[in-house]
């Protein structure tokens, strides 16, 4: 992950609904969750469910599959796991101290 992917992503964590949408995800494992699951979970309309899912999708933190009337999402684990090695080894250059917390 560069520095541009890694912004774009924490832009996109940086909203209480979004990160709420991708620990959701997360726990939801590799079947994911339907949109109008996630909506109904956030407590949002579908249009805002909507907003939050694009913003995510546009970050590469999720992915979404048409599956016959329903859009079925799920987290992209190698984007989070990179998310983190940037964290630890490109912005933190490997710091022991950093790297022995996590």
């Amino acid at each position: 992950m560069n520095e541009s992917d890694a912004l774009s992503a924490f832009a996109a964590l940086s909203n209480e609904s979004r990160l709420r949408v991708v620990k959701f995800l997360v726990e939801a494992g590799p079947d994911g969750l339907s949109a109008g699951d996630i909506a109904a979970k956030l407590g949002a309309t579908p249009s805002r469910a909507s907003f939050h899912l694009a913003t995510l999708s546009e970050a590469g933190l999720v992915r979404s599959q048409k599956e016959s009337r329903s859009v079925q999402y799920t987290v992209r684990f190698d984007a989070m796991g990179g998310l983190v090695r940037y964290l630890l080894e490109d912005c933190c250059g490997g710091n022991a101290t950093v790297r022995a917390c996590c």
